[in-house]
């Protein structure tokens, strides 16, 4: 269950001493030969230095032999001396394994405007490359390494017809919609072309990573890898490939979203009725990203006014008469007003935990779910003390 779970990649994780604790902050991931590779990277106007070299690498290359991730430095806002950094580390790691720099993906979490301690990463490489195996421990630590103010290691595994994707994720906050501050690398040994890779990787993040909003704020490193070895000889249907992908891509999205900074509970909301999905998606951000919704949600409060006047400032065209909610199944607003509903047995209901919303706004076909955490005290004093 881990990014080695594929057949032809292998995995290590180590301590480069970037961290001052002396936890795992380095990991690769490699393959014996340069494989087929999909990559999305972050959106934001100041992108970091290897999300920079990342996108060239895959713009140009015939494929990937490996990834390196560290943890504990964003190596981002860093100007030409962090360029110059993650292009060393690419050029060390090429080397080692005897291909092209253009063949190594660099990725980076952490602090941003620190300089990231690139002669610590460049020391340990050897070690990291050398200790690579496809046991459950190596893609275990891997997935260790790259954590941040993750409690817990993120893996996820799905198995198709005769073959197996499998990959790992960091992230706990300043996630949302178009990634923010994750890093995810996911293998499969099925025999993929680059072109479907992309695709699939595509639709499959639009369903899960770009459907997850933890505190609606936006980072410079966001980066997720699909690699295809192809050892498997399966060649997947590519419905049911995207449906394996797409499990995956939820599992570690769910799995973000339950180790999220300072939240205590996961809240789903289905969007229906605008006239696109897409409106659905980018209405369901709107709400999930107001304070004022969130700070509902850790109160166990059934406030639909706040989702409506959320909505209402969308850009995305709604129709308040037709406004419809409904908390943990209970109705609560039909056609714009509220209706009678149990109210002791709904606040019962969610004081329990986690609960789906759902909102109609309108007569549309369009539809999107989208998942999100509660704003509690606990965030602001962890992102307070961060400061």
């Amino acid at each position: 269950m881990s990014v080695v779970s594929a057949g032809g990649f292998l995995a290590s994780g180590v301590a480069a001493g970037i961290k001052d604790n002396g936890a795992l902050d380095l990991a690769v991931v490699t393959a014996d030969r340069p494989v087929p590779t999909a990559a999305v990277f972050a959106t934001s106007q100041a992108l970091a230095a290897p999300v920079r070299l990342s996108a060239h690498n895959v713009g140009v290359q015939s494929g990937t032999r490996a990834v390196v991730l560290n943890s504990g430095c964003a190596n981002a806002a860093t100007g030409e001396i962090g360029a110059g950094a993650a292009l060393a580390t690419a050029e060390a790691v090429a080397l080692r394994l005897g291909c092209e720099i253009n063949e190594v993906l660099v990725c980076s979490t952490g602090t941003i405007g620190s300089r990231l301690p690139v002669e610590k990463i460049l020391a340990t490489l050897p070690q990291a490359l050398a200790s690579t195996s496809s046991e459950p421990e190596a893609g275990k630590q891997a997935a260790e390494a790259i954590m941040t103010t993750d409690t817990v290691a993120k893996q996820a595994t799905a198995v198709g017809t005769g073959y197996t994707v499998g990959g790992m994720v960091k992230g706990a906050g300043m996630v949302r919609p178009d990634m923010a501050t994750m890093l995810c690398v996911i293998t499969t040994d099925a025999r993929v072309s680059t072109a479907v890779l992309d695709h699939a990787l595509r639709r499959a993040v639009s369903v899960s990573f770009n459907a997850l909003t933890l505190d609606g704020c936006a980072s410079t490193n966001d980066t997720v890898i699909l690699m295809a070895s192809g050892v498997s000889g399966a060649e997947p249907d590519f419905d049911e490939f995207v449906d394996r992908l797409s499990t995956v891509c939820l599992d570690l999205a769910n799995q973000m979203a339950h180790d999220a900074e300072g939240a205590s509970r996961v809240v789903t909301m289905e969007i229906k009725g605008t006239t696109t999905d897409q409106q659905a998606r980018a209405l369901g951000r709107d709400i999930c990203d107001s304070d004022l919704v969130r700070a509902s949600f850790f109160g166990g409060d059934p406030n639909w006014g706040r989702l409506l006047g959320a909505a209402g400032a969308s850009s995305v065209p709604i129709d308040p008469g037709m406004f419809s909610v409904s908390y943990a199944g209970t109705l609560v607003a039909a056609d714009g007003v509220s209706v009678e509903s149990d109210q002791v047995a709904l606040l019962a209901r969610m004081e329990q935990g986690d609960f789906d919303i759902a909102v109609t706004v309108g007569g549309g076909t369009g539809t999107a779910t989208i998942v999100t955490t509660d704003l509690t005290p606990a965030y602001v004093e962890f992102n307070g003390e961060r400061s």
